[in-house]
């Protein structure tokens, strides 16, 4: 599984953001230049995150954009759910039909798996990107190990 592109960007700039969070607002056009991202990619992705309340627009001279909410409440599943929409692996979980799906023993698994890819996400928040990177051993990992 990989992100798109856009998701990505959403993430980086999401992170820029954060760091402007202490400091007041900031514009899209700064976001862009600090992110290395095109303009036009950093409105779009503000317009979609502002939309799913991760960031807010304030108007006027003292304007710009700021984080919704804190940034240990704002997860990675959110930010790529606000780009991306539900997080699912498999195209049937949205109800869409399937060649295979009269035989298929996988579908009432798709759920748990979605689910675990989900909170897996949402177990890391925007204050946590902001910080060092702290790698734990996952229990896959340790089970290889052992």
């Amino acid at each position: 599984m990989r992100l798109s592109n856009l998701a990505d960007y959403a993430v980086i700039t999401m992170c820029q953001a954060a760091l402007h969070c202490g400091n007041g607002r900031v514009s899209a056009a700064e976001l862009a230049s600090e992110t290395g991202l095109p303009v036009p990619t950093v409105q779009k992705l503000v317009s979609k995150l502002t939309s799913a309340g991760l960031l807010r627009s304030v108007r006027g001279a003292h304007g710009g954009l700021q984080l919704g909410r804190p940034a240990a409440a704002i997860t990675v599943a959110d930010i790529v759910e606000a780009i991306e929409g539900r997080i699912a692996l498999t195209a049937c979980i949205d109800h869409t039909a399937c060649d295979f799906e009269t035989g298929c023993n996988m579908k009432p698994h798709w759920p748990i798996i979605n689910e675990a890819l989900r909170g897996a996400l949402a177990g890391i928040t925007l204050a946590q990107l902001r910080g060092p990177v702290v790698l734990a051993p996952t229990p896959l990992v340790e089970d290889h190990l052992a």
